[in-house]
């Protein structure tokens, strides 16, 4: 593989584990938090809008894009691992797939399906919107701490001379 090349995919992961990072960060100090604060039918029918509206080129992009790119790396760091790099490459991209693609997958995105098929206006669903808030907002600080320590991990691999 070229030097320009890995360059550009290390560097299109630091990218992408930053804006992931900014969104859940997002989520967790304000989007939540005012959602929480509204009447439950209306923060319902608002995630739920979120939920579907999430779902476009831009963030897969970000999110599935940086992990195909941290997967490739992660890969490369093992085949390679005599250099500098390959540990933080390593660390880093383990960060964003665990921490960020896994938890999503494992935690949120389950909650976000249970939190789909709720009627907003049902006097059940004020039971399931506190348990969201409480647990889905605890996973989202989870995948924002993981996707910022991988920015901060894969940018020290992009700083890291190889030999």
């Amino acid at each position: 593989m070229s030097n320009q090349l890995l360059f550009s995919i290390k560097l299109f992961s630091i990218l992408g584990c930053g804006l992931v990072a900014r969104m859940f960060f997002a989520f967790s100090t304000f989007v939540i938090l005012a959602l929480g604060q509204r009447p439950p039918s209306e923060g319902i029918a608002a995630m739920q809008a979120i939920n579907i509206t999430v779902i476009n080129p831009w963030f897969m992009i970000a999110f599935l894009g940086t992990a195909v790119t941290c997967l490739g790396l992660t890969v490369f760091s093992l085949t390679q691992w005599q250099q500098p790099e390959s540990a933080y490459l390593l660390v880093g991209c383990l960060l964003y797939l665990i921490g960020t693609l896994f938890v999503t997958m494992q935690f949120n995105v389950p909650m976000n399906d249970a939190l789909a098929i709720v009627q907003p206006d049902n006097p059940d669903a004020v039971g399931l919107w506190d348990h969201y808030l409480s647990k889905w907002t605890f996973w989202n600080h989870i995948r924002t701490a993981a996707a910022l320590a991988a920015t901060a991990v894969l940018t020290l691999a992009l700083r890291t001379p190889q030999v």
